[in-house]
């Protein structure tokens, strides 16, 4: 197949990109600058314009953009730009994929579409959530409306990545080899977990397999709660974890961020990855860590 993806330089798109390729694909990106390479392409969202011929004899477009949701507090300025890195670009993909009439559409979303779920466990079926990240990964989803007449389009929940590079391993490695890491708040909240890896491999599975559409939860297939998760993450960094987070501190570095974030969390299964199935490389969390670290 042809692919375009968008969002292509990120932690997803840098292993997705040679990953694709060594399945025999030919992969173009879409790039915000002036093309340098002959598989890059240009465009610019805000403008909702792509370069002449950018999609021409293209079989699927992968959307990974947006800005990171984790990376400081959440001013109202800073909401606006998770929203508009985010919805922006895929409407401008949509209608363009609807165009040019598009076989697929892949597009990013988050896992945090089902807001806080405590003990209850859900899968695509379940309704959204309450919460600022809930409403934005609603609103980004629907803005793939475009392309949904006329395309297969997948709508990708993912939970947190875990991955050597960067992503959430990336902030709390050092904490933890300094042995200052733990459980966060209660650790009862659920923490929806995915190797880089089966993130990849998820994305190419779904490219694909023709039958699957709508929404597909990539989250790993053993949900574990934050207390957990900080146990095989010590365990695997051979560190104690003997210091809890208070979530009072943590609201106080995170503000609002804290609640959605790291606080509650929805205890999300990957039910329509096994039922067409997928072959997960990591199915413990243990599994994930030890593969990142």
């Amino acid at each position: 197949m042809r692919v375009m993806i968008a969002g292509s330089s990120g932690l997803i798109g840098t292993s997705l990109v040679p990953h694709l390729r060594h399945s025999g694909h030919e992969v173009l990106r879409l790039v915000r600058r002036a093309p340098r390479a002959p598989d890059e392409r240009g465009w610019d969202p805000p403008a909702g314009r792509l370069q002449d011929g950018a999609l021409d004899g293209v079989d699927a477009v992968i959307n990974l953009c947006g800005v990171g949701i984790g990376d400081r507090r959440w001013s109202g300025a800073r909401k606006q730009a998770l929203k508009d890195s985010r919805v922006e670009p895929t409407e401008v993909l949509a209608a363009a994929v609807a165009a040019h009439q598009v076989p697929v559409l892949i597009n990013a979303s988050g896992i945090n579409y089902y807001g806080d779920t405590g003990d209850r466990e859900v899968d695509e079926t379940a309704p959204r959530g309450r919460g600022f990240l809930a409403e934005l990964c609603e609103d980004w989803e629907a803005a793939t409306a475009a392309a949904q007449p006329t395309s297969r389009v997948v709508r990708l929940r993912s939970g947190a990545v875990l991955s050597a590079s960067g992503g959430l391993l990336g902030k709390l490695r050092p904490v933890f080899r300094l042995m200052l890491g733990g459980r966060i708040g209660t650790g009862r909240q659920y923490l929806p977990w995915i190797s880089l890896d089966d993130e990849v491999g998820a994305i190419a599975f779904l490219l694909e397999h023709p039958e699957v559409s709508g929404p597909v939860n990539l989250v790993g297939p053993d949900p574990v709660t934050n207390a957990q998760f900080t146990d095989a993450l010590g365990r695997t960094l051979g560190r104690p974890t003997p210091l809890p987070v208070p979530a009072v501190a943590l609201k106080a570095v995170l503000g609002e961020a804290a609640n959605e974030l790291v606080l509650t969390g929805p205890r999300a299964v990957p039910a329509v990855l096994q039922r067409t199935g997928y072959q997960f490389q990591h199915t413990t969390v243990t599994e994930a860590l030890t593969a990142a670290t």
